[in-house]
């Protein structure tokens, strides 16, 4: 059967093939640490699932507007308002299900054979993953460790091209924890003043996820690009809300009506309750997303320390995420022959920074969403097989 070309340029997220390989070794009766997924241990709070719960019993069973209730719609701008001074109008303001559909949906918007997108390597992997399915060509926009795994504005803008349409900006970020600091973001907002033709994606999945006094800057602050910024944000980082599948995105008026006709066509809208769970999550309580905060920075300085202590490790201190990203190349090992062998062998879940992009060699994922205990047991066995003879 023939089918169209673009669908094998398709790739995949490796973290969800590990989780898969974990559960695996797990059900043989191994004992699997897995540091490998990117998605918080904690239950989502009670108030927000009691919100989806009563959804559901008040009989909000149906159909919503396929760019979401208007109410969760209008708490997502009050929320940016009162977090960042952003002013954002509701009627931007898109729910989505999930945060893939906001790249998906920009990706494909600005995709085109000839085109370029520039997006962070190392990345999350759907990036270049949906860059190649529409026939653009992926430009990798290195985040280097020596840079604290921040956007550089230098490197950045210096790839822009004519045919460049897209550029993708991630911070905090996934894979490596970096958070990039103000002076360069405005650096970089300053230069792409000479390149009107080229918007801007900016994925703040990760904004609430800071730690050391550090504060996110949103791209939302910087008037002179909003009218080509598209926004990418949701619940499932922030509210441990993974499974819920909720997003949200900002667009500028001349991109906002092509995407509401994409949600008609796609996905229809997003379902019900778990809107209304959403707007409870912005608008109630927000004392567990500190204590969740609270944890991960606790489980952040228990990894890197423990990281350093290993031999052929070094890891420098995320800012940001949940996740750490050792540099490994001490060991001798390559960085997915690694991974695969404390997976299989030390019964241990990580990510080969390979599957982040090309600058992820030398490097794996850890994510310190999991227990101190676990990821002490974690440390633990990593020490003992890197410490075994090749």
């Amino acid at each position: 059967m023939q089918t169209i070309a673009g669908f094998d340029r398709i790739g995949e997220e490796n973290a969800f093939a590990v989780l898969a390989r974990a559960g695996e070794l797990a059900a043989t009766g191994r004992d699997i640490i897995n540091l490998g997924i990117g998605q918080p241990d904690f239950p989502t709070p009670p108030h927000i699932v009691e919100a989806a719960v009563r959804a559901l019993r008040d009989g909000q069973h149906g159909y919503t507007p396929a760019v979401g209730i208007p109410a969760l719609r209008e708490a997502v701008a009050a929320d940016l308002d009162r977090r960042f001074g952003a002013h954002v109008d509701p009627g931007n303001v898109i729910i989505v299900p999930g945060g893939k559909i906001t790249m998906f949906a920009a990706i494909l918007m600005f995709g085109e054979p000839g085109a370029e997108i520039l997006y962070p390597d190392p990345g999350f992997p759907i990036y270049r993953s949906m860059i190649e399915f529409t026939g653009a060509r992926p430009v990798p926009v290195p985040i280097r460790e020596a840079n604290g795994f921040g956007v550089s504005a230098e490197e950045t803008l210096a790839l822009i091209t004519p045919k460049t349409r897209l550029l993708i900006v991630n911070s905090p970020a996934n894979p490596c924890g970096g958070v990039t600091p103000k002076a360069e973001i405005d650096r970089l907002v300053a230069g792409l003043a000479e390149h009107p033709q080229v918007a801007v994606m900016s994925d703040e999945i990760y904004d609430q996820l800071l730690y050391d006094g550090e504060e996110h800057v949103t791209l939302l602050s910087y008037p002179e690009i909003r009218d080509r910024l598209i926004l990418l944000n949701g619940w499932s980082k922030t509210y441990a809300m993974t499974g819920w599948r909720l997003g949200y995105s900002i667009w500028p008026d001349g991109l906002y009506d092509k995407v509401r006709k994409l949600a008609v066509n796609a996905w229809s809208c997003v379902n019900a309750p778990a809107q209304f769970a959403a707007l409870e999550a912005l608008e109630g309580p927000q004392d567990a997303v500190a204590a969740m905060l609270a944890e991960f920075d606790s489980r952040r300085r228990l990894v890197v320390e423990g990281l350093n202590a290993l031999p052929g490790v070094s890891c420098i201190t995320p800012k940001g995420a949940f996740y750490a990203f050792p540099n490994i190349r001490e060991t001798g090992w390559k960085a997915k022959p690694l991974a695969t062998a404390l997976l299989e062998e030390a019964g241990v879940a990580t990510i080969g920074g390979p599957d982040f992009g090309i600058l992820g060699e030398g490097y794996i994922r850890l994510s310190y969403a999991n227990s101190a205990e676990n990821i002490e047991r974690a440390l633990g066995r990593m020490a003992e097989f890197l410490k075994r003879p090749r």
